[in-house]
C-alpha cells in the first residue's frame, strides 16, 4: 500500500510572473520565461527557476536510468576546467579555439571551460587503465558545458552555457565498440520514446569530434539550425549536410545562371556561387526552378570554411571591405556547380574580373584579387552539387519513395570514435597475442538537457501555454479548489489520487495550488506553466463530488466521480 504523503503545494514554490499576459507572438523561449522557468542572466546564459529546475531533475533521472539500467554505465563528475596542453595534444585545439572560454592560472598554465570532456576521461582511462580485462568500460556525467557561441539565440536552443549528458565507452577492439554503439543506439532511442517525441535518427558527419560513423537525434521545429532528410518509404534518414544529392541526375534547362554572393566572417573573401536557374531530369520532365534559397550553404562551407553562413546578402558587406574606412577585402572565390556545361563555365571563368562577377552597384574601381575558382574539374573531392534537395524529391536509396526536407534541432549525437584520442593521449591496453600495447577503442554519446528543454518547450507549446510530456513535467497534475475552503477537499482528493493510482512513482506528481488567486487566474497560469492534467474542484464539485479534468493535449475535457479519478489520471499518463 502506498504511504499517503503531506500534498505539495504550489504556495512554497516560487513561481515568479505567473499569470501575466503574452504580448504578441510568442515562442516557447517567451513563454518559458512568462511561466517562471528561466531568466537570462547575460548574453546566451540563464538561471534556472524551480520549475525549470525540476524539469532538468526529471530529465536528468530520466536519461540516467537508462545509461545505467540499459548500458551498466557508471557515473562521474569530471571538472569543468581542462588543459590547453591537453587539446593541443588531441590535435583539436586551434579547430575549436574561436568557440572556446580561454584563461590562465597565476601561473600563466593556459586553461579552458571544456565544451566537451573527451580529452579529459581519455586521459583520466589512460592512466587507470592497462589491461583489455578491465574493459568494457562505460562512464558517464550530467554536466555543465561551457561555448563561446558566434551568436546566441533562441534561448535554450543556442546558448553559452548548458547543461549536457556525456556516456564514453571503451572497448577492446572495434567489433565490440560498433555492438556498444548499436546498444547506446536503442537506449537513446528509449530515452526519446518515453518522453514520447518524434525524434529522427538521422546519419551525419562525425566533423571535429572524429571517426567514421555517428548519427545525429533530430526534433523537428522551425527554428532548427540544421536540415534532416527522411523518406516515407525507407528507412533512409540523414543530415543534409551529407545527404547525396536528390538533383544530381539533372540536367540544366537553358543558359540562365544565378549568382549567390557570401563573404567570409572576417570580411576578407567574396564567395560567388554559380548555379542553374532551371533543371530536368534526362528527357525533359520535370523541369525545376532554383533560387538563392536552395543553394546548400554546407557545400560551400566546406569549401570556403570560413564562411559567415548568417549572411543572406554579402554585397553591401564586401563594398565595406573594398571601399570603407578599413579594408579587409583580400581574395575571390568563385564555385560553380558541377551540372553547369562547359560552355557556360568559361563563360564564368572569363568573366571572373568583370561586372557579371562584380557587384555592378559598387562605385569603387575594379581592385586586383587573387581568384580561387572550383568548377567541378578542380580536386576538391566532392561532386559540386549545390542546391539543396528539396521535398518531393526521390528517395536515393529506394525507388519508390519520396523525401521531405525539414529544419529540426539537434537533440544528441552519438559517435564511434575508434582510436581518434586514444592513440594520440596514450589509451592503451595490453592484448594476448601482441608485443605492444593497442589503443583502446572509444566512443562518445551526447544529448543536450538544456536544449531538450527548449525544443521541446517549443515543439508543442500551443497558443495557450506549454505542454510538456507527462515524465518531464514539472508536476504531472494539478489539483485546482475553487475557493480557499475547498482546500481540505483539494488535499482529500490529492491523497486518493496518490493511493489508488498505479502509474509508476516516476511519473506521478501532483501538486495542489493553494495559492490566494481567483479560480480564472489560476486556470489561466495551469495552462501557461503547461501541466499536462489539470483537476478542477468547481461547481460540480459541491453537487455530486465530481471533479473536472481537463487534458489540453489530449482534447480531454470531463466530469469524474472520485471512484474513478485515479484510472482516469492513469489512462491519461499512458499517452501523455
Amino acid at each position: 500500500m502506498k504511504m499517503l504523503q503531506q500534498a505539495s503545494r504550489l504556495s512554497r514554490v516560487w513561481i515568479p510572473g505567473g499569470g501575466i499576459a503574452a504580448s504578441g507572438t510568442e515562442d516557447g523561449y517567451s513563454k518559458l520565461i512568462r511561466a517562471g522557468y528561466l531568466r537570462p542572466s547575460h548574453s546566451g546564459i540563464f538561471h534556472l527557476l524551480p520549475l525549470g529546475r525540476r524539469v532538468q531533475e526529471k530529465v536528468e533521472r530520466l536519461i540516467a536510468r537508462h545509461m545505467e539500467e540499459s548500458l551498466a554505465a557508471s557515473r562521474v563528475s569530471l571538472s569543468s576546467i581542462s588543459a590547453e596542453a591537453l587539446w593541443e595534444k588531441s590535435g583539436r585545439l586551434q579547430n575549436v579555439a574561436s568557440e572556446l572560454f580561454r584563461f590562465s592560472d597565476r601561473k600563466d598554465v593556459p586553461y579552458l571551460l571544456s565544451p566537451t570532456h573527451e580529452e579529459e576521461i581519455t586521459s583520466l582511462v589512460a592512466r587507470t587503465v592497462n589491461s583489455y580485462k578491465d574493459l568494457p568500460l562505460r562512464l558517464y556525467q550530467i554536466t555543465r558545458k561551457y561555448r563561446d557561441e558566434f551568436r546566441p539565440r533562441h534561448g535554450l536552443l543556442r546558448s553559452r552555457e548548458f547543461t549536457m549528458k556525456d556516456l564514453y565507452t571503451f572497448d577492446s577492439d572495434r567489433q565490440s565498440a560498433l555492438e556498444t554503439y548499436a546498444k547506446v543506439r536503442s537506449a537513446y532511442s528509449a530515452i526519446f520514446s518515453d518522453m514520447k517525441l518524434p525524434v529522427l535518427a538521422a546519419r551525419a558527419s562525425s566533423g571535429d569530434m572524429g571517426g567514421d560513423l555517428s548519427h545525429e537525434y533530430h526534433l523537428p521545429t522551425p527554428l532548427g539550425d540544421d536540415r534532416v532528410i527522411h523518406c516515407d518509404s525507407c528507412d533512409y534518414v540523414i543530415n543534409e549536410e551529407i545527404a547525396e544529392s536528390a538533383t544530381s541526375k539533372e540536367i540544366i534547362a537553358g543558359e540562365e545562371l544565378g549568382v549567390w554572393r557570401g563573404i567570409s566572417k572576417d570580411r576578407s573573401t567574396l564567395v560567388n556561387v554559380w548555379y542553374p536557374r532551371r533543371t530536368t531530369l534526362p528527357g525533359g520532365k520535370n523541369e525545376r526552378e532554383y533560387t538563392d534559397m536552395d543553394i546548400k550553404i554546407s557545400a560551400v562551407k566546406s569549401l570556403v570554411s570560413d564562411l559567415d553562413t548568417a549572411v543572406g546578402d554579402a554585397t553591401p558587406l564586401w563594398s565595406t571591405a573594398v571601399s570603407g574606412p578599413i579594408r579587409t577585402a583580400k581574395r575571390l572565390v568563385s564555385i560553380a556547380d558541377s551540372r553547369i556545361p562547359s560552355s557556360l563555365l568559361q563563360q564564368v571563368r572569363s568573366g571572373l574580373l568583370e561586372d557579371i562577377v562584380w557587384p555592378a552597384r559598387l562605385e569603387s574601381p575594379l581592385p586586383s584579387f587573387p581568384v580561387t575558382v572550383y568548377d567541378g574539374s578542380e580536386a576538391v573531392d566532392m561532386d559540386l552539387n549545390l542546391l539543396r534537395i528539396r521535398t518531393g524529391d526521390h528517395c536515393p536509396e529506394c525507388s519508390s519513395g519520396v523525401l521531405k526536407a525539414e529544419r529540426a534541432i539537434e537533440l544528441g549525437h552519438t559517435f564511434h570514435l575508434g582510436t581518434r584520442y586514444s592513440a594520440p593521449l596514450g589509451a592503451t591496453i595490453a592484448v594476448p597475442q601482441k608485443k605492444t600495447n593497442t589503443p583502446i577503442e572509444m566512443g562518445c554519446y551526447g544529448i543536450g538537457i538544456s536544449r531538450l528543454i527548449g525544443a521541446v518547450a517549443e515543439h508543442m507549446a500551443d497558443d495557450v501555454g506549454l505542454n510538456w510530456p507527462a515524465i518531464i513535467a514539472p508536476y504531472s497534475c494539478v489539483i485546482i479548489p475553487r475557493k480557499q475552503s475547498d482546500e481540505a477537499d483539494a488535499t482529500k482528493v490529492y491523497r486518493h489520487i496518490i493511493g489508488a493510482s498505479t502509474t509508476s512513482k516516476e511519473r506521478l506528481d501532483v501538486v495542489v495550488d493553494d495559492r490566494e488567486r481567483t479560480l480564472p487566474w489560476k486556470l489561466n497560469d495551469a495552462d501557461l506553466i503547461g501541466f499536462p492534467v489539470i483537476i478542477i474542484l468547481g461547481r460540480e464539485w459541491h453537487i455530486s463530488r465530481r471533479v473536472e479534468v481537463q487534458c489540453r493535449r489530449l482534447g480531454m475535457k470531463g466530469l469524474i466521480e472520485m471512484e474513478r479519478l485515479a484510472y482516469v489520471v492513469d489512462q491519461l499518463y499512458r499517452d501523455l
